[in-house]
């Protein structure tokens, strides 16, 4: 029973280190709800390292080398691989519904109702999630700071 802890505590470690090479942009381009469950799921065997379109050929490099598995370009089926962007709201033309918080699965965006909101652009990952909920459109994306 203590073997079955330990690789259950080693598995979650190194699920933790596949999560923190992932873009984070919970697209779902590789196939599952985001980026932990397809680290879980490359974990167990389940996935391959080239699901990832966001994470490019050089992610799927980097999961490679630390699985200590052959490297391979992502699979371009899944999507394309474009630079990373982030999201902004043109502020003079938000009306404060508060749509494009509820739909950010980060919690990039901060405002009230009623009121102009904001992207923190350092913790939005790009995935675009906040675009169609605006009913007014005044979300725009714009390459992400370096």
């Amino acid at each position: 029973m203590t073997m079955q802890v330990q690789a259950s505590a080693t598995d979650e470690a190194l699920v933790e280190r596949i999560d923190r090479l992932l873009p984070q942009t919970q697209c779902g381009q590789c196939g599952f709800e985001g980026c932990r469950p397809y680290a879980e799921a490359l974990v167990r065997g389940e996935a391959d390292i080239d699901h990832c379109p966001p994470g490019g050929d050089a992610g799927a490099h980097a999961l490679a080398r630390l699985l200590d598995v052959e490297a391979k370009p992502y699979d371009r089926t899944r999507g394309e691989y474009r630079p990373a962007i982030v999201a902004l709201i043109v502020e003079d033309d938000c009306i404060g519904c508060t749509k494009c918080i509820q739909a950010c699965p980060v919690d990039a965006i901060i405002g009230a109702s009623k009121l102009m909101h904001t992207v923190i652009a350092p913790l939005c990952t790009g995935c675009e999630l906040c675009i169609p909920p605006c009913p007014v459109d005044c979300i725009v994306m714009q390459p992400a700071a370096d």
